[in-house]
């Protein structure tokens, strides 16, 4: 994208939820900041959809607003218990934020890596696009050696 900034066309199609358009724009290069009011609007229309909080969460994270990350992530845990990539993120929050139980967040997504390979395939891709994203993610480079991942 040119100037970085959420265009219409970049949403996809209005058939689609805004959940669905918003994660379309962020895979075509939208910037988390710009994604960042979308999904808290999507969050406040809909409180209790775990995936919204999820993505909202690594959003923070990747605009280095780890203390509103940390709520995010502590929500979509909440919300979507068995979840991995909401563990891997507020793993990552809890790290920025020198917040204790990061080890029972690491534990509970190895006994879900373990059982599912092709999710242990999405947080690795989940790990690379925040890499390349934020290149100085420190604690994601530690939580990416702790499980293991590529």
């Amino acid at each position: 994208m040119a100037d970085d900034k959420v265009h219409r066309e970049d949403l996809g199609n209005e058939e689609e939820s805004p959940f669905e358009q918003a994660l379309r724009a962020y895979r075509h290069g939208a910037s988390g900041e710009d994604l960042l009011p979308v999904f808290v609007n999507i969050v406040r229309a809909s409180p209790n959809h775990g995936p919204a909080w999820t993505c909202l969460c690594w959003l923070q994270l990747l605009a280095n607003r780890p203390l509103a990350a940390l709520r995010s992530g502590r929500m979509a845990v909440r919300v979507n218990p068995h979840d991995p990539q909401a563990h891997l993120n507020l793993s990552l929050a809890m790290l920025e934020t020198n917040t204790k139980g990061v080890r029972q967040h690491i534990h509970q997504i190895q006994k879900v890596l373990a059982m599912s390979p092709q999710l242990r395939e999405e947080l690795q891709q989940s790990v690379a696009d925040g890499l390349e994203r934020r290149g100085d993610w420190q604690a994601l480079r530690k939580v990416r050696d702790w499980l293991s991942l590529p």
